[in-house]
């Protein structure tokens, strides 16, 4: 069942080949919403629609100028398979603002405005200097996206094992985020073992991570607040808003934002691997159920 925890078996069903689906979605019937009961947890979830088009659309990029450089094979198809899922997640995310949160009077232009300049411009490719220098550059995006993509997976994991459908949550928003979740599972190592290819470092992990944490985390408050400002229907103050996050968190609709910031410091433990987050068995169940993911073109 969408969104529920699938009683699959639990083993490693083997290397998987990562492919995109063209999925598509109708959000005509879905409210703003979409968790009945749970206004700041479904505004909360929907921040995410404003952060990920830049962000995946970013990942394409970059990845489509480090791919010549890769001489292993095995690592380039994961990598043509990670281009192609991310570019159908930009798709698909992007879709929802327009035909979803500007339709129900969230303008996402402004938010917008800002991705594009920290993905495009702060983030985006080295246009001079050296070719070591653009090399280095590159490097040090990828360990970037490599710990971006620890909390992907983290949250990939959240989408697969929460309560949405229990709560009587939107069928298609909740195939949106657990189809998307499912696959941030299906290709969780990709990035972390394109970094390690590039440029095997400890301090760049650590480095990468401890950029990225404080940034996910304002991004993530700023588009709340963003949200919320424009959401006309609730009035709530800073203490209402905690009061109805932590609602969401009992009630298993929201991920517990310390659980997530602690998971943060196993990726600096020596040894680490993505593989260790969540199940490759059960993302591959899913995304065999997913209505999108099966009806697509």
């Amino acid at each position: 069942m969408i969104g529920q925890p699938l009683d699959v078996d639990s083993s490693d069903p083997g290397p998987v080949e990562l492919h995109a689906r063209n999925v598509t979605f109708d959000w005509t019937e879905t409210p703003l919403h979409w968790i009945p009961g749970h206004p700041v947890a479904s505004n909360f979830i929907s921040v995410l629609n404003l952060m990920l088009p830049e962000g995946e659309r970013w990942f394409v990029q970059t990845y489509n100028e480090a791919l010549p450089l890769v001489a292993d094979d095995e690592l380039a198809a994961s990598m043509r398979g990670f281009i192609g899922q991310e570019a159908m997640h930009a798709e698909a995310h992007d879709h929802v603002l327009w035909e979803f949160l500007d339709i129900h009077g969230i303008d996402p232009r402004p938010y917008q405005r800002q991705m594009e300049w920290i993905f495009r411009k702060v983030l985006g490719p080295m246009d001079s200097g050296t070719p070591v220098a653009r090399r280095k550059h590159l490097i040090e995006r990828l360990w970037l996206i490599a710990a971006l993509e620890h909390y992907t997976a983290i949250l990939g994991d959240f989408a697969l094992n929460n309560t949405w459908v229990e709560t009587g949550a939107d069928p298609a928003m909740t195939d949106l985020f657990t189809w998307h979740g499912a696959e941030e599972v299906e290709h969780r190592a990709v990035a972390h073992d394109v970094a390690v290819h590039f440029g095997d470092s400890y301090l760049r992990r650590g480095r990468a991570m401890l950029v990225v944490l404080p940034i996910l985390l304002v991004l993530i408050h700023r588009g709340f607040g963003f949200i919320m400002k424009q959401d006309c229907t609730v009035h709530y103050n800073f203490f209402q808003r905690q009061y109805h996050y932590y609602r969401g968190v009992r009630a298993g609709v929201l991920p517990k934002m310390r659980k997530i910031v602690w998971a943060t410091f196993s990726y600096f433990r020596p040894g680490f691997h993505p593989n260790e987050i969540g199940s490759t068995a059960q993302a591959v169940a899913y995304l065999a159920a997913s209505p999108a993911a099966r009806n697509a073109r």
